[in-house]
């Protein structure tokens, strides 16, 4: 019904002249005293008439209308997919969906032009800023000392928000970077623990951790970067404890640590970009883009993460690594 009053509000100046004119022939009948007859006889005939057309224009109408909302639910359609043009308005309202669309598509091209030039600058610079970095390492490994020992955790510290940087790049970019093999366990949780041995080592805590013997389908390089952020945020809300990393069946790699824990509020939230909780409105340079990442890399390797949580007693990270199935490269 709401259809056809708008119809007749949008046509109500030809109904309402037709409504004069009739108004007007009776009129004229009248004043010369004419038979009713013959003024109710034609009457009738052009109202039957007029009726017939106005259905057949209300029903022409009505399956345009139908049309054009089953193309409003069609999520990629084109300008040439629209139904043919049969009034002016309808040749002049389509000349505007052109115009808008040509201008849509070239700020669309600016726009992915505009983002892939930032992306390759920021690419390249994470790329360049790697150099200095491995040459002050290397000048740090001459030296033993408290200060040397520090630098070194602060630089391992830039190389991990450098590699965040890349992983941000590439998240979306292109799933060309994934190349997933059958992979030991057991190398990539050492290698990732290996770089926060300083950390262990000043923060003075307790590592439990023995030899996995457990293979998973993915990609090492990605895994290996999800390990590093998990560790690192065990390593920063745990002051002393310890750190326990261990395998559940089927295949599930359990990072438990005894720190500081998270708030209930906040556990529904972790996973979101940029939202750091009230242990990173504490920690003013927490970011909120380390798990976010985590959990869209796991995504896209067909892993999960899941974290449990109680306040003031740790938390625990959980890396279900079984759940793809796919071929082996």
């Amino acid at each position: 019904m709401s259809f056809l009053f708008c119809y007749i509000k949008q046509h109500k100046a030809p109904l309402l002249m037709l409504f004069v004119f009739l108004v007007i022939y009776w009129c004229a009948f009248a004043l010369y005293e004419l038979p009713l007859g013959a003024v109710l006889y034609p009457t009738v005939i052009c109202v039957v008439l007029g009726a017939i057309a106005l259905f057949l224009e209300v029903r022409k109408a009505y399956q345009k209308h139908r049309e054009l909302i089953q193309w409003q639910k069609t999520p990629l359609v084109s300008l040439d997919q629209l139904p043919l043009a049969k009034t002016q308005d309808d040749v002049d309202y389509q000349a505007i969906l052109e115009t808008l669309d040509r201008r849509q598509r070239k700020l669309q091209t600016d726009l992915a032009q505009n983002y892939q030039e930032m992306i390759d600058y920021y690419t390249i610079w994470a790329h360049q800023i790697k150099t200095p970095i491995a040459s002050m390492r290397l000048t740090l490994q001459n030296e033993d000392s408290p200060l040397s020992r520090q630098i070194a955790e602060d630089l391992q510290r830039i190389e991990q928000y450098v590699e965040m940087v890349l992983a941000f790049l590439r998240l979306d970019a292109s799933t060309k970077d994934y190349v997933f093999r059958k992979q030991d366990l057991d190398p990539i949780v050492r290698d990732t623990i290996k770089k926060f041995k300083g950390s262990f080592i000043r923060k003075k805590i307790r590592l439990c951790y023995e030899p996995l013997h457990a293979q998973v389908l993915t990609d090492e390089k990605w895994l290996s970067f999800v390990l590093e952020q998990v560790l690192s945020n065990a390593l920063k809300y745990t002051n002393a404890g310890e750190i326990a990393i261990t395998l559940e069946e089927p295949l599930t790699l359990v990072i438990r640590d005894t720190g500081i824990g998270i708030a209930p509020e906040d556990l529904p939230r972790v996973f979101e970009k940029s939202y750091t909780g009230y242990n990173g409105r504490s920690d003013k340079k927490a970011s909120g883009i380390g798990l976010y990442l985590c959990r869209r890399i796991c995504e896209n390797l067909g892993h999960t993460i899941t974290i449990r949580s109680v306040l003031d007693e740790g938390t625990e990270v959980r890396l279900d690594l079984s759940r793809r199935s796919m071929q082996v490269e």
